[in-house]
């Protein structure tokens, strides 16, 4: 077993943000999905652990409104692409200079677009990820924010139920969160020659949530595409996404 450690970092607008840490050895951020946490996407399910058991460290943020981290409801608060800024601040505030990156979700767009913004990790891992959906996020977040204003309208059997009883359950912030969604950008295909690092995209078998995953990986100069079982919400709970983390980090 790995101590786990929390530490705050503070960033844009001064929010504090909860960083998650198990293990010790080569660093690797990994940056979880929308409405999730560091615990559930990458603690629950032994994905931390099995960094921690091959030699690295998992540094994992609660993203801005998630988790541990603060959830303001000033608009102010929600920059265009205050993720991205919040990533940076984690990489200044923790020293961060030889380390690998790996998000799911909206985790994997915010790495994207944080590598775009200058971030150089060593190897990059984008799981839960396709082509669309890195440049059709009004579409995507469309659909959430019409989540969080009919949430209590949302009936079994409604399109948004899932996305309704996820936010039950990870007590989610409705207010923060919408404010969150507008401040995402989008990340066009041909931006995507820049990233010139390693890549690995890993998707469940399932999973058509944001795309195409074997598309991007296609127009990655450096794409490897591996498929896990399970669909867009399932796969983060299978050991098949955290064994294709392993393998292509330590590569």
């Amino acid at each position: 077993m790995h101590d786990q450690r929390v530490e705050f970092v503070e960033s844009v607008g001064g929010a504090r943000l909860a960083v998650h840490r198990i293990g010790a050895g080569r660093p690797v951020l990994l940056l979880h999905g929308l409405f999730s946490s560091a615990l559930v996407n990458w603690i629950k399910f032994g994905h931390a652990a099995k960094l921690a058991e091959a030699g690295f460290e998992a540094i994992m943020p609660d993203l801005r409104a998630h988790g541990q981290s603060d959830a303001p409801h000033d608009p102010a608060a929600y920059p265009s692409d205050v993720l991205v800024q919040d990533a940076l601040k984690v990489v200044e505030a923790l020293g961060l200079t030889d380390f690998d990156l790996c998000g799911f979700s909206l985790g994997s767009r915010t790495s994207v677009r944080a590598v775009l913004a200058g971030l150089e990790p060593r190897r990059l891992v984008l799981g839960g990820m396709g082509l669309e959906g890195l440049d059709q996020w009004e579409r995507r977040s469309g659909f959430f924010i019409g989540a969080i204003d009919r949430f209590d309208e949302i009936k079994r059997g409604d399109p948004e139920y899932v996305a309704q009883q996820f936010m039950k359950s990870q007590k989610v912030d409705r207010i923060a969160t919408r404010l969150l969604l507008q401040s995402v950008d989008d990340t066009r295909a041909e931006q995507l020659r820049e990233i010139t690092m390693p890549t690995l995209v890993v998707c469940g078998a399932e999973d058509q949530d944001n795309g195409s995953a074997p598309a991007l990986t296609e127009a990655l100069p450096q794409g490897t595409y591996v498929e896990v079982p399970g669909t867009h919400m399932s796969s983060v709970t299978k050991p098949e996404l955290g064994d294709a983390i392993v393998r292509f980090l330590s590569a």
